[in-house]
């Protein structure tokens, strides 16, 4: 009885239908597939242009394209660039906030980055504000705040915006570490 099932001619049809199906769905797989491949292609031909436009309204916007241009026809307008000059603060040395644990100190001398020599005069007045700020702000870091590059350029951002705070009539451009030493 098991030779009879395997001699059913019934059982052969539904097989070669099968195949039959299998070869025509394999076909429309491949079809599929096919447009699949088209849909990726659209979104690769649609996307591409749509990420370069981003990229390139951020770059513009940034300021990395486009706005030397502006530079040069301001900078011809009002003739040529200010001269720059350094102003050196005087060394400062503070504790760091260790948190109970024993003093660290830090010792830093900086130097400031301003356009024009009229500047340096201003500046001198206001050198009292300028350490009182630098001073409140460096004793409030711990020494985690200063590891690293990362740490070092934080600092400098953070004393940059402070100083052209306290010196709002003129513009610090840079400020300029010369020596920084953590003990």
């Amino acid at each position: 009885m098991a030779d009879d099932d395997k001699d059913d001619p019934a059982e052969d049809e539904v097989v070669d239908d099968a195949d039959e199906d299998g070869g025509e769905d394999g076909e429309e797989g491949e079809g599929s597939k096919g447009r699949k491949l088209s849909g990726k292609k659209l979104i690769l031909l649609a996307g591409i242009p749509i990420l370069l436009l981003l990229l390139g309204a951020g770059a513009f916007f940034g300021g990395f394209i486009g706005g030397s241009e502006g530079d040069e026809e301001h900078a011809g307008e009002e003739g040529p660039p200010p001269e720059i000059h350094f102003f050196d603060l005087p060394e400062m040395l503070v504790n760091l906030n260790t948190g109970g644990n024993k003093t660290t100190f830090l010792k830093v001398k900086v130097s400031l980055e301003i356009e024009g020599a009229e500047a340096v005069p201003v500046l001198e007045n206001l050198l009292p504000r300028v350490l009182d700020n630098f001073q409140v702000y460096l004793r409030e870091l711990r020494i985690e705040d200063l590891n690293g590059s990362a740490g070092l350029f934080r600092l400098k951002q953070e004393l940059l915006m402070r100083i052209n705070r306290a010196v709002e009539p003129i513009r610090v451009t840079d400020v300029l570490f010369r020596e920084i030493l953590v003990q």
